[in-house]
């Protein structure tokens, strides 16, 4: 399912605060360069339009989110609309989400990754481009703090079944823990654009949560 063409984003709107550049993260990693205070962070690998960062920031304002998007015009898109909401605890960044997580993102720093629909690409030589691999499964259990989850949605059964794979022979995240569909109350209320369509059309959402153990057990010799 391709993307739909994005509306055109309001020239008066100021992106510079909302709206960042890989070389602007700190290294060593600082929450409060890039909110002003530490909190619990979130992050969303592949924000697209960013409904889903806008709504989590709203009802959670006591956490930091932090978007990711690879594509230039979603990330300016996606920016835009936090600026419009005015959402102080959300940033987003122009980045490659898993060199975000290798490079970036210290061990135990998220609360929480969220990963929704990502690009599926379909043909057997492009999957290696997946953003769900090997390294990156195993850089979001390094990043996630004791207690912390990993949410994965996809409309692509194979992908989800592969991932459920990878992440139980590749971590010692706890799941999959099943996601119950809840019904929309409004026209906005899904949790990605993508979610949205692909019920809207009738077809399966596929959803699982993962869990970071409080207490990781040591490898045995």
């Amino acid at each position: 399912m391709g993307r739909r063409a994005l509306r055109k984003i309001d020239p008066s709107l100021d992106l510079s605060r909302h709206l960042l550049a890989i070389n602007q993260l700190p290294k060593p990693w600082n929450q409060a360069v890039l909110f002003g205070r530490e909190a619990p962070l979130e992050m969303e690998v592949g924000s697209g339009k960013g409904l889903f960062l806008a709504e989590a920031a709203t009802l959670r304002p006591e956490c930091n989110f932090l978007g990711i998007e690879i594509s230039q015009r979603y990330a300016r898109y996606c920016a835009a609309r936090l600026v419009k909401a005015n959402l102080q605890n959300a940033r987003m960044l122009e980045a490659d989400g898993q060199r975000v997580l290798a490079e970036f993102l210290p061990s135990e720093s998220a609360a929480a990754v969220h990963v929704y629909f990502p690009d599926p690409w379909w043909k057997e030589r492009h999957k290696k481009r997946r953003v769900m691999n090997t390294r990156s499964v195993q850089e979001i259990e390094r990043v996630l703090v004791p207690g912390g989850t990993l949410h994965f949605w996809t409309d692509v059964e194979e992908y989800f079944e592969t991932t459920i794979a990878l992440i139980r022979e590749n971590t010692r995240l706890e799941g999959p823990l099943q996601v119950a569909e809840r019904p929309a109350s409004h026209d906005l209320d899904f949790r990605t654009h993508f979610e949205r369509r692909t019920r809207m059309h009738g077809e399966t959402v596929h959803r699982a949560e993962f869990r970071k153990p409080w207490i990781m057990a040591n490898s045995i010799c």
